[in-house]
């Protein structure tokens, strides 16, 4: 499991879990501290997103029991955004602190910096399926040992869809990945990348083998 929400407001809370599913992100959602507690003795996560103000016990005090038996990464969120509720956050054992309200793009792009400082080798992957090899580190993309012309949105749509290969991918799950949750950008652009990203990669881009359509739901790379 890659996320940890711990978030006592319904609203918020919900957005968060929603957004981060829809981001390729697998994740869990309580609303109190003794919760997360019981969850953490379960699970390993990756990373806490942890609330300071939640009902019964606060976020410092469970993160510090936390911290006596692991070392994930922990992003704190508050609407305390004074340096003495800062500075307490860090000494508990935050990696990081986000101010409440704040903006979930700039929430999602703390997490992902968290997770490559914490995890620099999960960065260094190579996808492969068949004839295609994809350097994640090095954004490069090769066929039959032939480097191809992939770069920026189109790169980001195959890993995506590579890393998921076989499962059918919502439309709206690949658009809000790659182009960000709150993008001004027409959802017709994806079409558009992924007929590309055909002409670059599959024998016959109308009857691809690759990046097939899934009628009316979205894509599926491989078999």
């Amino acid at each position: 499991m890659d996320i940890l929400i711990v978030e006592d407001n319904e609203e918020l809370g919900q957005l968060i879990f929603d957004f981060l599913r829809n981001s390729g992100y697998s994740a869990d959602w309580v609303k109190s501290a003794e919760n997360a507690l019981e969850n953490i003795s379960k699970e390993n996560y990756k990373l806490l997103l942890l609330d300071v103000m939640l009902p019964g016990q606060d976020g410092f005090a469970a993160l510090s029991k936390i911290r006596k038996e692991h070392n994930m990464p922990v992003l704190m969120m508050s609407a305390r955004t004074d340096d003495d509720s800062k500075i307490l956050g860090m000494e508990t054992g935050a990696d990081d602190y986000i101010g409440k309200p704040f903006s979930i793009p700039l929430l999602v792009s703390k997490i992902k910096a968290l997770l490559r400082r914490a995890y620099p080798d999960s960065e260094n992957e190579v996808l492969s399926y068949k004839n295609l090899k994809v350097d994640v580190s090095a954004r490069s993309v090769s066929m039959d040992g032939k480097l191809l012309e992939i770069t920026g949105k189109e790169f980001d749509i195959l890993v995506y869809l590579m890393k998921h290969a076989g499962k059918v991918v919502d439309k709206n799950e690949l658009f809000d990945e790659v182009w960000g949750y709150y993008s001004e950008t027409e959802m017709n652009s994806l079409n558009v990348y992924i007929r590309w990203l055909r002409e670059k990669i599959e024998k016959d881009p109308k009857e691809p083998e690759l990046i097939k359509t899934v009628w009316r739901v979205g894509y599926k790379f491989g078999e």
